[in-house]
């Protein structure tokens, strides 16, 4: 039986449970109860047996006697006791025999098993005494078995107030386990419809975390994906939309372009064919960019390898003719477990946005300590005001007075923050002394964690 509701199905196993055992425990009492019961009833009568079995004894006449004297003797007392009993001597042959005793000869066996008792005399004749058949207790039954034989109820009284114990018992357990049951699946059904709402767009849905169980262990969980899943939603959002905006310039320049090329005197085309290349490489570098964000928004596994930072940064340096300062303690070469694309890319924008912003004068400083190493792009141009240290290293965000001539669309420093980010390193702004701005980048030694390869363009 498959039910709907999973606290239903929880709480119909526990009370399956519950009627099994009840079931298998009544069993066993029962069959021990009669089995004690049975026990006591044959020590009772073996008891009451062997009282009569003394009084008739004594009562006889000797063995010496005639066979005549002890057979009379013998039924006159099974007349007055009203009792089967039967008379053999020594050598086993029957001397007298009861009329209650003979009516049931046919259904008698004389051994210790049969409907009859064995009772051998001091003399050595032996007494066979009916079992069951009418004997009293003498004296009224004050024995140990006889009182307990009296008092004690028949096993099917006893198995009903066991089993009525049972479903009392069964009863309570159902009746408590319901709201514990109900209670746990409960935050179960909370979780299903926090999902539920979650898949029909509602991005901000999060669910309640109650309790240190695997079902708010699950919650929690739920809540760390979900955040994760809107961030990446709302950013790669922000980002088609930012992106979608920053096509249009270059786009609308080489619409233009394009529709003055035909009536452009002949000295002056070589100058517009320039510049429709140039807006064709920033509309390149745009979507090289983009494609870049939305992987790394993406957390796309890194392509980790062993990576020359000194080399790497001279490279860097010399493509845009800055200066390279190495630490005057450098002892050897810096070197760290990372994706070198990435590294590359983030070093590049640095330090063009240093060229293009900076004026003539760019250097990169390197310095390496025992956990981290350190790269600080310097220039003398403008700066940036404090206020705005942050916010440039948002997607698309652009100083007041940069127009889109100077170049660039505002992803750049974006993009080396996310780097930074996915190298467990940070990356931040700094006034340099003298005039002009750092951008210092800072990156963990200690290795990256990795996965997959993953290609990146540019």
């Amino acid at each position: 039986m498959r039910l709907r509701h999973l606290y239903l199905n929880i709480y119909v196993t526990v009370l399956l449970v519950l009627m099994v055992f009840a079931l298998v425990a009544m069993l066993i009492v029962r069959h021990h109860t009669a089995a004690q019961h049975g026990q006591i009833e044959r020590a009772v009568i073996h008891e009451r047996m062997s009282a009569w079995v003394e009084l008739l004894e004594h009562s006889l006449p000797p063995a010496e006697a005639p066979s005549e004297d002890q057979a009379q003797a013998l039924l006159t007392w099974a007349q007055r006791l009203r009792m089967g009993i039967a008379l053999d001597d020594a050598a086993g042959h029957r001397l007298a025999t009861s009329a209650l005793y003979a009516q049931r000869q046919n259904v008698m066996s004389n051994d210790d098993v049969g409907p009859s008792s064995r009772f051998v005399l001091s003399d050595g004749r032996v007494l066979w005494v009916l079992r069951g058949g009418g004997l009293r207790p003498l004296n009224g039954g004050a024995g140990e078995h006889g009182g307990r034989a009296r008092h004690l109820p028949p096993p099917e009284e006893r198995a009903s107030v066991v089993l009525g114990g049972l479903a009392l018992l069964f009863l309570a357990i159902a009746a408590g386990s319901y709201p514990v049951v109900r209670r746990l699946t409960r935050r179960l059904e909370a979780l299903q419809k926090g999902v539920e709402a979650f898949g029909a767009g509602h991005l901000g849905q999060r669910v309640s975390v109650d309790g240190r169980d695997e079902i708010a262990a699950l919650a929690q969980s739920f809540n760390l994906a979900a955040s994760r899943i809107e961030e990446l939603v709302r950013a790669n959002q922000s980002l088609l939309a930012n992106a979608s905006h920053e096509f249009r310039s270059p786009l609308a320049r080489l619409k233009m372009a394009l529709a003055m090329l035909p009536t452009t005197p002949e000295h002056r085309r070589p100058a517009l064919q320039a510049e429709i290349d140039r807006d064709i490489d920033e509309l390149n570098s745009l979507v090289e960019e983009v494609l870049l964000a939305s992987r790394l928004e993406a957390r796309t596994a890194l392509s980790v390898e062993r990576v020359d930072l000194l080399g790497l940064a001279a490279e860097e340096c010399a493509r845009v003719d800055a200066e390279l300062v190495v630490g005057a303690t450098q002892a050897a070469a810096p070197e760290l477990d990372g994706d070198e694309r990435l590294l590359r890319r983030a070093l590049r924008n640095l330090l063009e946005n240093a060229r293009r912003y900076g004026g003539d004068e760019v250097s990169l400083h390197l310095e390496t300590s025992a956990t981290a190493l350190r790269l600080a792009i310097c220039d003398r141009g403008p700066g940036v005001p404090e206020a705005e240290r942050e916010r440039i290293f948002e997607s698309f965000y652009r100083l007041p007075g940069h127009a889109e001539g100077a170049g660039g669309v505002g992803l750049g420093l974006s993009l080396v923050r996310q780097i930074a980010q996915r190298h467990k390193g940070s990356v931040c702004c700094e006034a340099r002394e003298g005039g002009g701005s750092c951008f210092v980048l800072t990156l963990p030694l200690h290795p990256v964690t990795g996965s997959e390869p993953v290609r990146h363009n540019g």
